[in-house]
């Protein structure tokens, strides 16, 4: 598997969590959203009985919620793996989608789309979330009573004709599994597993597997803005979101009204560029980390070394795991995820010192929950579809394989250069080495013809280092940089700086001053 997703999707269901919200337990198959539309043709919207009242009411205060589906081809014609006359040729996914709208809407603007990256996060959840207003982390109501807020499922996750071809066991043993395998038999026990999980999804999917490209997808956008009734896109994409939005922008760069673009993915990276540059960002996040424990003891308890204590939970659980009340062995792989689960926000560093701690005592209770809520595992121990589409996607858009031999000299290298997490970002290149099928490779070029796009970097992300957001901006060639020095994967609506500069582009299209960097508070 690829070792580390990119998404916010945890995020805003984390923050209304906190809040004391019980979240909506969505139908995976979009009850009452009635038939898909076909492409070309405005959808039917109906009211969405997947939310409860009371949940709306107490969470979304004048909000009405609306579902639909539109039909849109299996295979555009991309001119890669997915041709014309290729596989799914005639045949068509359905895009599932959600509508929030205010009733105090006034001089309303059109829509505001949504992708929380991945890939693999659900925007039907995410938009709903979203829509709860600033209370909870989500919009300001200047950006909701102007637009329509809408999520979908791209194609292949959770509502939108799902992926789903890894069993729970296998997803299990993944993620359980020694972050760094030293000895040449676990490395080749995890190429087996990797093997495994791709000839299952192969035997599945078969040649269908490249039509879940992010190309695909961006022309499924396209069909979405359409549905809603927009001549031009005006979009939110967080994370891998933002290389969703960037093709877009140079398919269709004249259909462009306004696009966010918030934890820059640079589409120029191939798959070892790309891996090395994560290894780096949740280094670099993991001393941010480290220093702030050592300055907090007192919030802090496995302060003054950090850093140490993390290292010797994770060796410590290679040897001699710890064993939960309900039987699960919190394995060095777990411990290793609940790292990486801490570092996508700010607030969840005092969770990690706590999980840890309680780990050291014999209690992995708070390991497994920053674990599974990263791996998208439920109590009953069954996992929804995030890691199969985000493999589907991933592979289907990476054409670079490094031989198995490269990938164990760079877990070597990188294991010197990134004592955490180098190793481990250097064997999740496995997923898609044995991954099955063609290849649909992403356009990287400019966006000819677009106006401004807004590029979002933070200084501190672990998940997209900041690097990546001035690569995007002058990749696309119309991309103005807007930076948060701040820590956690992506900014908006995080700070007043950030919230006010992002919602004068969105309502306004009024771009930032060249330059303009908001401090974390």
């Amino acid at each position: 598997m690829r070792r580390v997703r990119l998404t916010l999707a945890g995020l805003a269901a984390a923050a209304l969590v906190a809040a004391g919200c019980t979240l909506p337990a969505f139908s995976p198959e979009t009850e009452g959203a009635g038939p898909a539309a076909a492409p070309g043709t405005t959808p039917t919207w109906r009211p969405c009985p997947e939310i409860p009242d009371e949940l709306v009411g107490r969470g979304a205060p004048g909000m009405r919620y609306d579902c639909a589906k539109v039909a849109v081809p299996r295979d555009w014609g991309t001119g890669g793996a997915g041709a014309t006359a290729g596989p799914g040729a005639g045949e068509t996914f359905e895009i599932a989608l959600i509508r929030a709208r205010s009733t105090k809407q006034r001089d309303r603007l059109g829509s505001l789309v949504i992708n929380p990256g991945g890939p693999g996060a659900s925007g039907v959840d995410t938009a709903v979330y979203l829509s709860f207003g600033s209370a909870f982390g989500g919009l300001p109501a200047s950006v909701t009573d102007r637009f329509d807020v809408v999520g979908f499922d791209p194609r292949g996750v959770a509502r939108s004709s799902p992926v789903k071809c890894i069993p729970d066991a296998e997803l299990d043993t993944s993620f359980g599994y020694d972050p760094d395998p030293v000895s040449q038999r676990s490395f080749d026990d995890f190429v087996a597993l990797n093997q495994r999980i791709g000839r299952g999804c192969g035997d599945r999917y078969g040649d269908q597997l490249p039509l879940y490209g992010t190309e695909q997808a961006a022309r499924d956008m396209d069909a979405v803005r359409a549905a809603v009734g927009d001549d031009k896109l005006t979009y939110l994409g967080y994370s891998y979101g933002t290389l969703l939005g960037a093709t877009y922008a140079q398919l269709f760069p004249q259909r462009v009204r306004a696009l966010v673009l918030d934890g820059a993915v640079d589409p120029q990276q191939k798959l070892v560029a790309g891996s090395e540059s994560q290894a780096r960002g949740f280094e670099r996040a993991f001393d941010n980390f480290d220093r702030w424990c050592a300055a907090n003891a007192g919030r802090c308890p496995i302060a003054p070394d950090a850093r140490a204590a993390v290292t010797t939970a994770i060796d410590k659980a290679k040897v001699s795991p710890v064993r939960g009340a309900d039987g699960r062995v919190a394995t060095s792989g777990w411990v290793f995820y609940a790292v990486i689960s801490s570092l996508y926000t700010e607030t969840g560093w005092q969770e990690l010192a706590k999980a840890i701690d309680e780990l050291q005592g014999g209690d992995p209770t708070e390991v497994f929950k920053l674990a599974d809520a990263y791996a998208g595992r439920g109590e009953d121990g069954h996992y929804t579809n995030l890691f199969d589409a985000n493999l589907a996607v991933n592979c289907a858009d990476e054409t670079e394989k490094p031989s198995r031999e490269r990938i164990r000299q760079l877990q070597s290298q990188w294991r010197e250069k990134y004592p955490l997490f180098g190793p481990s970002l250097a064997v999740g290149m496995l997923g898609c080495v044995e991954w099955p099928g063609q290849r649909d490779p992403y356009p990287t070029g400019k966006a000819v013809g677009a106006p401004p796009i807004l590029v979002v970097g933070t200084t501190g992300d672990p998940a997209t280092p900041y690097e990546q957001t001035p690569a995007l901006a002058s990749m696309l060639g119309v991309g103005q940089v807007l930076t948060w020095e701040g820590e956690g994967h992506t900014a908006y609506p995080q700070t007043g700086c950030i919230t006010d500069a992002v919602d004068a582009y969105l309502i306004s299209l009024a771009v930032p001053r060249q330059g303009l960097r908001c401090p974390a508070r």
